[in-house]
């Protein structure tokens, strides 16, 4: 609640994008996550360089939306933009290299996806080191419309993911919560214990889990970053 209040006072524009026109680049990327504080799945990534010439009014930091309302703008999105993509890092990766790193590797996948691609990148506060001028704005999702569409494109798509595993895993209400750390799942966990799809780095998941699993990071998991293709 806390970031919605923060965020809310900030006024979704295209000033951002409009420098990097001035200067001389012509396919602006939005880049953002979903995800970064769940028990269980992937984060989920989004990258869309929106048309100057088909706006798309209401853009906004996906968490100060319905759900109704992200995905209408998801399907208007999808049918504007210039280019979009979405991509993800699984568990496996998040528990490897932690839950920065592996946020960074799911947006430089969904970069690499972009056709056309990007000539300057604006990010949600995460800098981005793939060879493409960027500038990481703090609350990036709330004032910068291109990051605003990316953010709406990646919680929409790890909510579908969401939905759909939990027909998989019933018992665990991911269609409700989207795998945060609710009462419901924290009661689950307890009830079933986690599967092989939650991440073991973080400690909700550890103290439910009656074995050792997971004992640190891996210390070549920036290299995993560094060299992941698109």
């Amino acid at each position: 609640m806390a970031s919605t209040t923060k965020t809310a006072k900030y006024a979704c524009g295209g000033k951002h994008e409009r420098a990097a026109r001035v200067k001389g680049y012509t396919c602006i990327a939005g880049v953002d996550e979903a995800g970064r504080g769940s028990l269980f799945g992937p984060v989920f990534a989004a990258a869309v360089i929106l048309s100057p010439d088909r706006p798309i009014r209401g853009l906004r930091d996906s968490k100060l939306l319905i759900a109704e309302r992200r995905g209408i703008l998801a399907d208007r999105i999808r049918e504007r933009a210039v280019a979009w993509a979405v991509a993800a890092a699984d568990a496996y990766e998040i528990d490897r290299i932690n839950i920065y790193q592996a946020s960074r590797l799911a947006m430089k996948r969904a970069i690499g996806k972009l056709s056309p691609a990007c000539d300057y990148l604006l990010t949600d506060a995460v800098p981005i080191d793939s060879g493409i001028p960027c500038d990481a704005i703090v609350h990036g999702d709330a004032q910068v419309q291109c990051i605003a569409a990316a953010s709406i494109l990646a919680k929409t798509s790890r909510d579908h993911c969401m939905t759909e595993w939990d027909k998989v895993f019933p018992g665990f209400g991911l269609a409700r919560h989207k795998g945060y750390s609710t009462d419901e799942h924290i009661e689950a966990l307890r009830t079933f214990g986690p599967t092989l799809l939650h991440r073991f780095s973080f400690e909700p998941v550890r103290l439910a889990c009656p074995s050792v699993i997971w004992s640190g990071y891996d210390e070549k998991g920036d290299d995993l970053v560094q060299h992941a293709s698109a």
